[in-house]
């Protein structure tokens, strides 16, 4: 064997990353992990983890005034920006230090610096301007949020990644986008008091979620006072005197607000890292190009996470990671499955859901039941609010099977992750109706609805 200076080279401290690291080096390999920035990814630094925490300080409005129906007076209440991105900071800086301290009791080496390839084997660390070698490499660079550059005044506009740092809280703002960060940001900034637009340029927002959901969804935060405008995108940004800007939309008017925000998608963090230079194929977007054990074209080359492009979740990135290092070095070849994973969006009503959606099951089998239930979740009856739960079960008529599970309402994320074990063993309906319900709970309705709300036969509604 070749004298390299680590068995396993990680570019890239996230999740995905870390845990790779982390078990490699726990099994007595030679380990280094670099990482530009901070350990913990996205998730962790500037995405899932601080945006819970801002979803959590964003509902107490709802839940002070909710409280009145239930015999509680709350007296007169106060938001203050700064603290809560304080104590978002310290949680942030406990969870990097735990990152960082699994690491080390695993023995892997921790590089702090930007880290580039120079050939097969070859890695240039950037901040000590000197090159080691690996047998094996490991690009886990995650993604960044598109700038759409292409959009005169990009720079003016706020990503996910600033809107953790803002030194003030603004009174109005604009978002573009319609997937999760976007309807996710858009319900944090208006239940911490800010007017908000969301503009997005498809017909409804989330695509690909079940239209129920969507359309549920869309109702529901227009009723707390957000503005959705749909088929409408930003035809240019401009800042004006005061310090405001102008958003012009193309349906040719002008929104002045305090801070434009893009959340147009995210593309794979490539750029720059030397892929060329190592020969690594790239894809359309710029994503890694891997097969089925997430190895790259060129064979010590590896590839896990968002810079891959395949579902760009941090469970995900974590469970490749842990078949990659049984592949590698446990002598167990295992390929991740990307099948039947649950998801959950953050919005207020939150949405949890796994498996198909009813469109997407009616293009797949030639029968499709689907079981349906809306009603006003029990929690809402004293307080007095109007809000809607919504739950709905996809079944493969033939064969019975769930196929699809979906819940916009209270703790619906923590639902689907329960139901993704259900979708996961291929259980069916039958199986769900012979479950006894937990009386009273929001989540019985899932194992009482006996009866079809109605059939799709071959692509079309049967009632």
């Amino acid at each position: 064997m070749a004298d390299y200076d680590y068995d396993l080279f990680v570019i890239g401290g996230g999740s995905g990353g870390v845990r790779a690291g982390r078990l490699a080096a726990s099994l007595g390999k030679r380990v280094a992990i670099a990482e530009e920035y901070r350990f913990g990814g996205t998730c962790v630094i500037r995405g899932c983890v601080p945006k819970k925490l801002f979803v959590y300080a964003s509902q107490f409005p709802e839940h002070f005034e909710d409280a009145a129906g239930y015999g509680w007076s709350v007296g007169e209440t106060r938001f203050d920006w700064t603290t809560l991105k304080a104590n978002k900071d310290r949680e942030i800086a406990r969870l990097e230090g735990l990152y960082r301290a699994g690491l080390d009791k695993a023995g892997a080496e921790i590089i702090e610096s930007r880290a580039v390839l120079e050939g097969k084997h070859e890695i240039r660390l950037v901040g000590e301007d000197r090159v080691v070698t690996a047998e094996r490499i490991l690009v886990a660079t995650g993604g960044r949020p598109n700038p759409h550059e292409a959009l005169p005044g990009h720079e003016l506009c706020i990503t996910s990644n600033e809107a953790f740092e803002l030194k003030e809280l603004p009174r109005s703002i604009v978002i573009a986008g319609g997937g999760y960060i976007a309807v996710e940001f858009a319900n944090i900034f208006h239940g911490l008091g800010v007017e908000t637009t969301l503009v997005y340029r498809g017909k409804e927002i989330l695509g690909r979620f079940d239209n129920d959901l969507r359309s549920s969804l869309h109702e529901a935060m227009e009723a707390k006072g957000i503005r959705i405008l749909c088929h409408t995108i930003f035809s240019r940004i401009e800042k004006r005197g005061d310090g405001r800007f102008d958003a012009h939309l193309s349906n040719d008017t002008t929104m002045t607000v305090d801070q434009v925000m893009l959340a147009i998608g995210r593309k794979p963090n490539t750029d720059g890292l030397g892929l060329e230079e190592a020969g690594v194929a790239t894809g359309s977007v710029g994503e890694i190009i891997v097969d089925e054990h997430s190895r790259t074209n060129v064979d010590n080359i590896f590839a896990i996470g968002d810079v891959t492009n395949r579902v760009q979740l941090t469970p995900v990135a974590i469970h490749e990671a842990m078949c990659l290092i049984d592949t590698l070095y446990r002598d167990k070849p295992t390929s991740p499955d990307h099948d039947m994973i649950a998801t959950a969006v953050f919005s207020q009503p939150e949405i949890g859901t796994v498996g198909l959606s009813e469109e997407d099951a009616a293009h797949e089998f030639a029968e499709v039941e689907i079981y349906r239930a809306s009603f006003r979740p029990m929690r809402h009856t004293l307080s007095g609010r109007q809000e809607r739960m919504l739950m709905k079960l996809v079944v493969e008529a033939e064969s019975r099977r769930v196929v699809g599970a979906h819940v916009l309402g209270p703790d619906a994320g923590e639902m689907a992750q329960l139901l993704a074990i259900s979708l996961k063993a291929q259980l069916t309906k039958d199986d769900f109706d012979r479950t006894m319900a937990v009386h009273p709970s929001a989540a019985e309705e899932l194992v009482t609805m006996y009866q079809p709300s109605y059939r799709i036969r071959n692509g079309k509604r049967v009632d």
